[in-house]
């Protein structure tokens, strides 16, 4: 099925203890304030000057740091099942995305963007 999505955040997940310092230094390395939602408050992000991608800092629970891609898109099924064709596989759905891991085994999220501001413009159509 036709639809659109492109890579939209570099997301760097950091253990609890670790997060409000790691808000801190990435605010002072790019210049920009990091702000969270009440919806999500472990999540802290900004968008970059002059680029279409933003950057978030998600608190986690446990495990090691690490950095993953974001995807949205306006089909989500429609992109999951294409990234599955290209090696990927689902590990878990949360709060209406996928978890995935590409064939290399690293973890990126497939995100859902209803706001239709995805098009042709800023993002990749796949027929």
């Amino acid at each position: 099925m036709p639809h659109h999505s492109r890579i939209d955040k570099i997301v760097i997940d950091v253990p609890e203890a670790e997060h409000d310092e790691e808000v801190g230094f990435w605010q002072a390395a790019t210049g920009q304030t990091m702000t969270s939602s009440a919806h999500y408050p472990d999540y802290h992000g900004a968008l970059l000057p002059g680029q279409e991608i933003g950057l978030l800092t998600q608190r986690i629970g446990e495990g090691e740091s690490r950095v993953h891609l974001d995807i949205h898109t306006d089909d989500l099924e429609a992109e999951v099942a294409r990234l599955e064709g290209l090696g990927a596989r689902r590990v878990r759905q949360t709060n209406g995305w996928w978890v995935m891991r590409d064939p290399a085994g690293l973890l990126f999220c497939v995100i859902p963007d209803t706001s239709g501001a995805l098009n042709a413009d800023n993002a990749r159509r796949w027929d």
